[in-house]
């Protein structure tokens, strides 16, 4: 029986001829990363276990990102426990204050991930890196104490769904707009704890910043990863970032899936998803002119170079509606240079948005953007769920950054084609 992507990556880390889809395995780690609000968890529980070592020093990484700069007492206490592990143990991929990024943008532009690599991640959005080619999940702060002490991780080989890509983008839609597309068609447990596998010719078409995005909201089907093969695109980008060899995997041909959902890429509009689930999703057109009162462009979904380009080119000589706000984050501070270098930042300031160091802090509810009762935003961040950005009676609508600096502009859901 063939294998898919992931099942041979998880195959080779557990050092086995083959795996099939239920096969409780251990498996060696390439990585294993934290943030501020999971690390001080696993640090705890590493303690209070005896662990006295890591595994490897260069094989951990912590980026503290949700609630930096600190946003209060008890988040600075955590910051400042993940400091003392990282200096104790001296951990070379530490990224503080100045030097991080929102995680999952910093990890592969660190060159920390690349294809056949396996890596777990105390942070459910950890599925990022599968645009690499990497294996790469979220786990609970226990299973990264044990990740750090041992280099080595329990899975359950996951069955697949092979998810095939057709046609072109029309203008304005990006991959945003694919995984919400495929969300909104097969649910939240639609891929409860199986792959995505990336496939077609539609996937030549995907820039590495819309392949990061899908990716990362693979989780929100209930996926256990999302992955797509190696291709030229994907070499460019690790080119000068990943200096030590790495093996690229492709799915056998007779490799099993539990069904195949097929996207024509020319058929997609620009589209969203409404509260209170990231599967309810419409086009833009249905739910154009729905007022809103803050937006936020940013994050581990949609915070990349990319994202703020096609932003700035709709805020451009416009400005943000009265009545709104507008937050920009890039998410890193390399991120953060090339938009300034290329005029964006500049753009955005001058169309009356907030522009922020990097920082989860919105998409969270937890500083940088929280709503008050009854408000709505849209954001390009990967979760609108009950209280996720403010009280429970606020909504978050799910976009793309053009469907979000559109409606930053028009201070209403808005298609960016009719502006």
């Amino acid at each position: 029986m063939g294998m898919t992507m992931t099942q041979k990556i998880l195959a080779k880390h557990a050092g086995l001829a083959s795996v099939e889809a239920g096969q409780l395995i251990e498996a060696k780690l390439d990585l294993v990363l934290g943030n501020d609000i999971t690390t001080p968890v696993a640090i705890t529980e590493f303690d209070k276990a005896g662990l006295t070592q890591v595994f490897d020093k260069d094989k951990i990484a912590i980026v503290l990102d949700h609630s930096v700069p600190c946003k209060d007492i008890k988040s600075a206490q955590l910051c400042a426990q993940a400091r003392a592990f990282a200096q104790r143990f001296d951990i070379t991929h530490f990224y503080d204050v100045g030097q991080m990024g929102v995680e999952h943008a910093l990890i592969p532009e660190k060159g920390l991930a690349s294809p056949g690599e396996a890596i777990i991640g105390a942070d459910s959005h950890t599925c990022t890196y599968g645009a690499l080619g990497a294996f790469s999940t979220g786990v609970g702060s226990t299973d990264m104490a044990a990740g750090m002490a041992t280099g080595l991780a329990w899975f359950k080989v996951p069955s697949a769904i092979k998810v095939t890509l057709t046609g072109k983008f029309a203008p304005y839609v990006s991959g945003k707009d694919v995984i919400l597309h495929l969300i909104g068609q097969i649910g939240v447990d639609g891929a409860l704890y199986k792959s995505l596998e990336f496939a077609g010719d539609g996937v030549a078409q995907l820039t590495m910043d819309d392949r990061f995005t899908i990716a990362n909201m693979a989780i929100e089907a209930g996926a256990k990863n999302g992955i797509f093969p190696v291709d030229d695109l994907t070499r460019e980008y690790l080119h000068g970032r990943v200096d030590r060899p790495w093996e690229a995997v492709e799915p056998d041909a007779d490799a099993v899936y539990d069904q195949e959902v097929v996207i024509d890429l020319d058929q997609l509009r620009p589209t969203v998803a409404l509260p209170h689930l990231p599967s309810n999703t419409r086009t833009v057109d249905e739910v154009a002119g729905m007022p809103i009162q803050q937006v936020v462009i940013g994050s581990c979904t949609n915070g990349r170079l990319k994202d703020l380009q096609e932003a700035a080119d709709i805020l451009k000589g416009r400005k943000v509606a009265k009545g709104v706000r507008c937050i920009v984050l890039p998410a890193t501070q390399q991120i953060m240079m090339d938009a300034m270098a290329q005029g964006l930042i500049q753009t955005f300031i001058e169309s009356g948005c907030a522009v922020s160091t990097p920082t989860c802090g919105p998409c969270l509810g937890g500083h940088m953007g929280v709503l008050s009762n009854g408000e709505r935003a849209v954001s390009t961040t990967n979760r609108n769920f009950v209280g996720r950005m403010g009280p429970t009676d606020s909504e978050i609508i799910l976009a793309s950054p053009a469907v979000a600096a559109a409606s930053a502009v028009a201070g209403c859901i808005a298609d960016p084609a009719k502006l």
